[in-house]
């Protein structure tokens, strides 16, 4: 199944516009190419509805937010929605300040987001639990583990049932829920923490799949988000003693270009709640 959505990719070609930040802008625009989709990066008010209108699908990511790109997620956003367009959120660092935290509740309010995708402290800082960031990454207080998955996974759909979105955790466990279902994926490498703009590529690289498989939006979710782990850890065992986290970041790209549906089936480790 979730080698299908990743052939349905390759198949479609779907061009996928862009919101996001600066630091990892290139590396988004990579994975998309690498999985078989195409990237537009447009963050200006005075063209994103018509490079939304000529897109298949949008991401709205507020890694290095400011005043000048807010009002251009926004009409991006309502115009994908007027369109029918699938549409990701990508919350970087909410909870870290008040201008992040009220901006994207105010996409929430404003835009119906297909996925919303991020790790559990800016999930629960959207939903208004007790989510604590440390800058743009995760508290360590907040971690998905084994001993609390099912409180998790509780959350997640409750969350996706009050947003009408599927809501991607992602993480040591990856979730990826709807109102009723959740995948609890075990792929990915440690190491994929210590390459900036991973999360940033899998909310990329997950708009890419849901644009391909509209009619499964939870399973073209899962299906991105497996996808990255499973390339994670084929990139890392690729690694010579004397490589790092820029080589390792490299081999994670080479490994979605090449990475076919079968190799994700034989590798994906998940089971659904």
């Amino acid at each position: 199944m979730l080698g299908k959505m990743l052939e349905n990719v390759r198949g479609k070609k779907p061009l996928i516009h862009n919101i996001t930040n600066y630091v990892t802008v290139n590396d988004c625009a990579n994975i998309l190419l690498a999985c078989g989709a195409s990237p537009i990066m447009s963050d200006d008010i005075g063209e994103v509805e018509e490079i939304t209108a000529l897109c298949s699908g949008l991401v709205i990511n507020i890694g290095t937010l400011n005043q000048r790109t807010i009002p251009a997620m926004l009409a991006a956003g309502k115009k994908a929605n007027a369109l029918g367009h699938p549409t990701v959120l990508d919350p970087v660092g909410a909870g870290a300040s008040k201008l992040r935290t009220e901006t994207a509740l105010s996409l929430l309010r404003g835009i119906r987001f297909s996925v919303i995708r991020g790790n559990i402290s800016e999930i629960k800082t959207l939903a208004g639990a007790s989510g604590s960031t440390k800058g743009v990454d995760a508290d360590g207080s907040d971690a998905v583990t084994e001993d609390h998955l099912q409180e998790a996974v509780a959350f997640a759909k409750d969350f996706a049932r009050q947003t009408g979105a599927v809501i991607a955790i992602t993480g040591a466990i990856d979730i990826v829920a709807d109102a009723d279902r959740a995948f609890c994926i075990f792929n990915g490498n440690p190491m994929m923490s210590l390459v900036t703009g991973t999360g940033c590529q899998l909310s990329a690289l997950t708009a890419a799949f849901v644009c391909a498989n509209q009619d499964e939006v939870l399973s073209a979710a899962a299906a991105a988000v497996t996808t990255m782990g499973v390339c994670g850890e084929l990139a890392f065992g690729r690694l010579a003693p004397e490589d790092g986290n820029a080589t390792y970041r490299n081999y994670i790209i080479d490994a979605v270009s090449h990475i076919r549906g079968d190799v994700l089936e034989k590798y994906a480790k998940y089971q659904i709640i």
